[in-house]
């Protein structure tokens, strides 16, 4: 009997401990992606793109709150890869699994779907899980290299500033796409297909140009944005705005292109701006979209079941699923009673 009760909680603490391992990789490979491209404001470095924040609030959503374990086990592993464990870097990682887990159970408390199907679902994404809950790593993070004098204290609010746009893109961006591939479960059809490949093609000359040509030509990723969302909703969408977020970074830390000839406050408020506009932009169209087309095909399945009804009506037959009624007596008719 030992070993019979004994096999469920192994397994249950097998799967805890591959699941908390899988995060902490995850956010540490994603971290490590992140770090390949960094800007300087105020002597401080910081990422544009900070794309463990995304990893981490898509995991939450996905498993739960008891993968918080592996979010500050990846948050461990990325500061060990660039430092040695200090006080200051152990309030860092209180601050990165902090934000994170604020986000999910303030859009749990909001009643906040993975499918993204509805507006009020992106823009609790926007404004509570990006903009809202990442005031926590921002604050605890840059609070804590003041009190340690490595930044002065002219220099809060810039580094603030980046530091707290910089988690949230990694929530706009990375969140969605995540969540959208994980709820996937049919494969396009063929006809898609060459469509989504047409897409793609545009999007892999396009995009390069726009963010590399010396004229601001930024405003041409919009029309692909635009036709991602209505032909392909939240994949399509969010994938070119992930792709366009990643060229544009290689770009601006590059110094080339549209961001040629800024100042480094520049380059991080052109950059913020235009990955801001754009992920918002993907995000919302692609929900009001989804949200009409899901709207439609009920109203249309009403109209089948009110057309199915008055048939059976005109028919003189009962509509389905309603009984007649002797049936309703207990299932005697009158000549059954006779």
């Amino acid at each position: 009997m030992a070993a019979v009760v004994a096999t469920p909680d192994l397994r249950r603490a097998a799967v805890f401990a591959v699941q908390t391992l899988a995060v902490a990789l995850g956010y540490y490979a994603a971290g490590r992606l992140g770090l390949m491209r960094q800007l300087v404001v105020e002597g401080a470095i910081f990422t544009p793109i900070w794309p463990p924040t995304g990893v981490a609030l898509a995991c939450l959503l996905i498993l739960g709150i008891r993968c918080w374990l592996g979010i500050a086990l990846g948050a461990l592993f990325v500061v060990l890869s660039l430092t040695s464990l200090r006080p200051v870097v152990i309030g860092n990682l209180v601050g990165n699994t902090a934000a994170p887990v604020c986000a999910y159970l303030m859009l749990r408390k909001v009643g906040f779907r993975n499918d993204l199907a509805r507006l009020r679902d992106g823009l609790a994404l926007v404004f509570l899980g990006a903009l809202t809950a990442m005031l926590v790593s921002s604050t605890v993070g840059v609070g804590l290299l003041i009190l340690t004098d490595k930044l002065g204290t002219h220099s809060f609010w810039p580094v603030w500033l980046a530091w707290w746009v910089g988690d949230a893109m990694g929530v706009l961006i990375v969140t969605p796409v995540l969540l959208v591939l994980h709820g996937m479960r049919r494969p396009l059809h063929l006809s898609r297909w060459k469509e989504a490949s047409g897409l793609a093609l545009i999007a892999g000359a396009l995009v390069p140009l726009a963010t590399r040509s010396p004229v601001s030509l930024l405003f041409l990723v919009y029309p692909l944005l635009i036709w991602a969302a209505l032909r392909f909703q939240l994949v399509g969408s969010m994938l070119c705005a992930l792709f366009t977020s990643v060229m544009a970074t290689i770009a601006a830390t590059d110094g080339i292109g549209p961001f040629d000839r800024l100042t480094r406050v520049e380059v991080m408020i052109k950059l913020q701006a235009f990955n801001g506009t754009m992920a918002l932009t993907a995000l919302l169209l692609s929900a009001v979209i989804t949200e009409q087309r899901n709207t439609r095909r009920s109203v249309e399945l009403a109209c089948q079941e009110l057309v199915e009804v008055l048939e059976h009506l005109t028919a003189g037959d009962a509509p389905p699923g309603r009984p007649t009624k002797g049936t309703e007596d207990g299932g005697l008719t009158k000549d059954t009673e006779s």
